[in-house]
């Protein structure tokens, strides 16, 4: 199964031991790829940088490494704008529009809202994992 890992899915797997974190295990081990586009990347590499979490740019640019090793990079050519009052979730539509995902795994009430775009069906990482598990 594709997946498009929306930031705060990417953010809270490195920074919290929770649903995030097996998602991030279940993709390292190949059991389910993500993709992602350099915007997500970069989105994630901003937050990371917040003084509020503490993370040396050592460990950032380690975070960047580890996602890029472990997903597939995509190239979104289609813009997006359907959330209108957050713009930068419309990059991770792209990106699942690009990788032809089967689902979007966000914990932004914007894309959860929407619960399907463009015939991908967009899951919390609690709802993926227990679709996943049958």
């Amino acid at each position: 199964m594709k997946i498009v890992c929306d930031t705060n899915v990417l953010v809270s797997a490195t920074l919290s031991d929770g649903t995030p974190r097996k998602l991030l295990r279940l993709i390292a081990c190949g059991e389910v790829e993500n993709a992602v586009s350099l915007e997500i990347l970069a989105e994630a590499k901003n937050v990371w940088v917040r003084p509020k979490f503490g993370l040396s740019p050592e460990q950032v640019t380690q975070a960047i490494d580890v996602f890029s090793e472990i997903s597939l990079l995509v190239a979104p050519v289609q813009p997006v704008d359907v959330i209108k009052d957050d713009p930068s979730d419309n990059r991770i539509l792209e990106a699942a529009d690009a990788a032809k995902a089967d689902c979007i795994v966000s914990g932004d009430k914007h894309l959860l809202n929407l619960q399907s775009w463009n015939g991908i069906e967009i899951l919390s990482p609690a709802s993926f994992l227990e679709r996943l598990n049958g």
